[in-house]
């Protein structure tokens, strides 16, 4: 197993485990069961070894994690697919792109300007609203 695919099994291990605690309390609050929380990963070989289509020859250093990966994923708890890394949102930051993939993700990441002109109106009449009532209160 190479060195990738471990640090992407303990990314995985890491979030999943703090997405427990998550999935504890929206079912308190909820009271029913709620659906798997997807996890995405770009490394093919994590994706593999933890849904069970690859055993790695080695696993010692890695049985506690990616045998509690696999029964969470089994216990519908997780449900943990792979996505190649352009489609991968998480990758954009940590990853060199040419300048037409930055061009064509653009979107996804910014706000569309008739969003921000919204807020900024919102914003605007709060400040209207909170200026007519201190000064209804003076008076």
């Amino acid at each position: 197993m190479s060195s990738a695919t471990e640090a992407e099994l303990s990314a995985l291990y890491i979030m999943a485990r703090e997405a427990v605690y998550i999935r504890i309390i929206l079912e308190e609050i909820r009271d029913t069961n709620n659906p798997p929380t997807p996890f995405q990963t770009d490394n093919s070989m994590a994706d593999g070894v933890v849904n069970g289509k690859i055993q790695p020859k080695r696993t010692k250093a890695m049985d506690m994690r990616f045998h509690w990966l696999r029964d969470r994923e089994c216990q519908e708890q997780f449900r943990i697919y792979w996505r190649p890394g352009k489609l991968n949102y998480a990758d954009y930051w940590t990853k060199h792109h040419p300048a037409k993939h930055h061009k064509n993700i653009r979107n996804e990441f910014l706000a569309p300007m008739i969003m921000l002109e919204m807020l900024r109106q919102e914003q605007a009449g709060k400040v209207r609203m909170s200026a007519t009532a201190a000064a209804a209160a003076a008076a």
